[in-house]
């Protein structure tokens, strides 16, 4: 298998886009990721999506999107994945490009989820959930978080107060991101005072709904020359599933999909866990921040929220996490999030993150997550 780099990347602000249609918004990430690239055309274009079928009535978008963006007679697929789409479509772009079989390759993220009402929005993305013995019964992915969340709190003793430097976190990095939906900044007394969703779940542990659209284009690294400025190597791609109704698994409290994706992606990249300079993970709900970092072996299991408290996620700290905001500020397009997640670790590592810059990152770590940790995909980026 090939080594695979990222040689271009774009995005588009997240927000509510009544003005533009799905294949604007992806055409919009496309372009920018051909024109940072430097390629007017590509072998193949994976496109991460999630909900064009049930809220929009698109489907077929690969053959949609590589039309409007110029790409028409290009190999094009859809690739859908839940909330994980985003990363599934880079992922199989990047084994296409590994494999030889293209020697380039978009994938692109891209979701519309305001224009529908909203409890047309919650209904579509419960059928990420287990639709017989989930959905079937009630439960939006609110209260799903919010049970997983309820246990958590009794099994380790924390409150619900503990949670608010996660939110916090997330908020204070999107302040300095242009791109993100939420750019101000919350305090404790508002996490506190937020309304509450799903008990113990409140407005301010939850990620906004959104649309956007978010690209990257790679190629086989060995092609590449420096043009002055880092090149970005693919050092590890993997995934993994577990059950997708939570109550089938023998652990609720455990993702178990996060631990044996991330274990072959540190495998893969010769790395352990003390040597990601930071992690944009999936914050969905806070809940799913702390599973995050205890799958992935930053915290002892249920000690998370301590990491928070000592302020070790801050830029500066001992592991950065949702270093533009996370899916809680930035926002969650569900289809793009994952290449979102990328995008961002591309501008650390390149050192375009502005006043969110991680001092001397060197290797960086993504993790999307589809469904209530059903199906979790990691990427491990470095500076070649």
């Amino acid at each position: 298998m090939r080594e695979v780099a990222v040689i271009g990347i774009g995005q588009t602000p997240v927000s509510e886009h009544w003005e533009k249609s799905l294949r604007e918004l992806a055409g919009e990430a496309v372009f920018a990721a051909m024109i940072d690239g430097h390629r007017e055309s590509v072998d193949g274009l994976f496109v991460g999506n999630m909900l064009s079928g049930s809220l929009i009535r698109q489907e077929n978008l690969g053959a949609m999107i590589a039309d409007w963006v110029g790409l028409r007679h290009t190999e094009a697929v859809k690739v859908e994945a839940a909330c994980g789409s985003g990363a599934a479509a880079l992922r199989a772009a990047i084994l296409a490009v590994a494999s030889g079989a293209m020697d380039s390759a978009i994938a692109v993220g891209v979701e519309k989820m305001t224009e529908t009402k909203g409890v047309e929005t919650t209904a579509a993305l419960a059928a990420a959930a287990d639709a017989d013995y989930e959905a079937a019964q009630g439960l939006s992915f609110v209260a799903i978080n919010a049970l997983i969340m309820q246990r958590y709190l009794y099994e380790y003793g924390w409150k619900h107060t503990d949670f608010a430097p996660f939110s916090i976190n997330s908020h204070a990095n999107a302040v300095h991101n242009p791109y993100a939906r939420l750019q101000e900044p919350i305090s404790e007394r508002s996490y506190q005072k937020a309304r509450m969703i799903a008990s113990p779940i409140n407005l301010l542990d939850a990620s906004p709904i959104a649309d956007g659209a978010a690209a990257v284009l790679i190629t086989p690294a060995g092609d590449l020359r420096r043009n002055g400025r880092p090149l970005i190597q693919i050092a590890a791609s993997a995934s993994a599933t577990d059950t997708l109704a939570v109550h089938d698994r023998p652990d609720p409290l455990w993702l178990t999909a996060a631990e044996k994706s991330v274990k072959k992606a540190y495998a893969q990249a010769g790395v352990e866990p003390q040597d990601i300079d930071f992690f944009e993970l999936h914050d969905a709900f806070s809940i799913m921040a702390a599973l995050s970092l205890e799958a992935c072996g930053f915290a002892e299991r249920g000690q998370a929220p301590r990491l928070a408290q000592e302020n070790q996620i801050s830029l500066h700290g001992r592991i950065p996490i949702c270093t533009m905001g996370g899916l809680k500020a930035r926002g969650h397009p569900v289809g793009a999030t994952g290449l979102y997640q990328v995008v961002e670790v591309v501008q650390q590592l390149r050192g375009e993150a502005g006043a969110n810059q991680v001092d001397g990152a060197k290797i960086g770590m993504a993790q999307n997550i589809g469904g209530s940790g059903a199906t979790v995909f990691t990427h491990i980026l470095r500076v070649m």
